[in-house]
């Protein structure tokens, strides 16, 4: 796939999945209300902030990645050719997932709306299960023994301190 396709097709599936998942479905949950679910609850506002803007930052850099590294986009129907092992990859197996939780936890934490934090529990249910039972077997058959040695060096949701560094053994190849 050529590179502003790319472009386009992601700028497409950031629109249809994270800004609906971690944008619409918690203002829909919430009106974007803000609360104060306890005394000193500044703090709390700060933090859901923070992770909101990383979790931002993140998510883009991510869709980013598909498209100069992978020569895709990271909807099913218009894979990446290659491999995408780059950048917060090199981190976490799931960084986008992982984006959308720490967005839709910051609002939480910023609106100080605490039943909010049950959709995110929820949503890291269905995209378990979806990484599980879909992603990492089409990424078996689909990029073979470079998935597998990634896979077993990059954790898929709690990520690492230092980036992974492939030996060259281990490294998963330009295709």
């Amino acid at each position: 796939m050529r590179r502003p396709t790319a472009a386009a097709g992601s700028a497409v599936f950031f629109l249809v999945g994270p800004v609906i998942v971690a944008g619409l479905l918690p203002w829909l949950l919430t009106g974007w209300q803000v609360r104060e679910p306890v005394p000193y609850w500044a703090p709390m506002r700060v933090l859901g902030v923070i992770l909101l803007v990383a979790g931002l930052i993140a998510l883009i850099q991510a869709f980013v990645r598909f498209v100069v590294e992978g020569l895709g986009t990271p909807a099913p129907i218009a894979a990446p050719e290659r491999l995408v092992v780059g950048g917060l990859y090199r981190y976490v197996r799931n960084p986008m997932y992982v984006a959308v939780l720490a967005t839709i936890v910051g609002q939480a934490l910023l609106l100080g709306q605490l039943g909010l934090l049950l959709y995110p529990a929820a949503f890291w249910l269905i995209a378990a299960a979806f990484v599980r039972w879909y992603e990492e077997p089409a990424l078996t058959r689909r990029f073979g023994a470079d998935y597998e040695a990634y896979r077993r060096a990059v954790p898929a949701w709690w990520p690492r301190l230092r980036p992974w560094k492939p030996s060259e053994r281990d490294e998963p190849s330009a295709r």
